[in-house]
This record gives C-alpha cells, sequence and structure tokens, in this order.
C-alpha cells in the first residue's frame, strides 16, 4: 500500500479481514482461527462463547492509531 500511496494512488482506507473470529464458511470448523478476537468456541459448538483481545488486536489498534506505520511491522 505503501509503495501504491507513493505511486499516485490515492487510498482511501485500508479494510482488515474480519475482526473477530468466524466460523470457517467451507469446512464449519473454528479450529481454523481468524481474526483480532479469540471467541472460546470448538468444532463441537462447545464454549463458554468469550471473547478475548489477541496480540494482532493490539498491534492493529496501533496501525489505526499511527495511521499506517506498524504495517511494516509484520
Amino acid at each position: 500500500m505503501a509503495e501504491a500511496i507513493e505511486e499516485g494512488v490515492e487510498l482511501m482506507s485500508y479494510t482488515s479481514w474480519g475482526c473477530i473470529e468466524l466460523i470457517s464458511a467451507s469446512t464449519s470448523e473454528m479450529r481454523k482461527r481468524y481474526g483480532y478476537i479469540y471467541v472460546d468456541q470448538d468444532d463441537e459448538g462447545g464454549g463458554t462463547l468469550a471473547r478475548l483481545r489477541k496480540k494482532s488486536f493490539y498491534w492493529y489498534k496501533q496501525v489505526i492509531a499511527t495511521n499506517g506505520p506498524e504495517l511494516e511491522n509484520l
């Protein structure tokens, strides 16, 4: 994105994948974890459904707060 901006692309925003873990659309599994917020649920539907912020939550929060420089620290 930074390179695209340097080359003249008007980038208005950046949207990452979903912020909260979701059930895999193709396999209906929770074991594949995507998102910044962990959901306490297993593949059989068990768990408390509690939501917990993952390390990536705080990383992305910093990306937003600084308008992007943290993207270079992947």
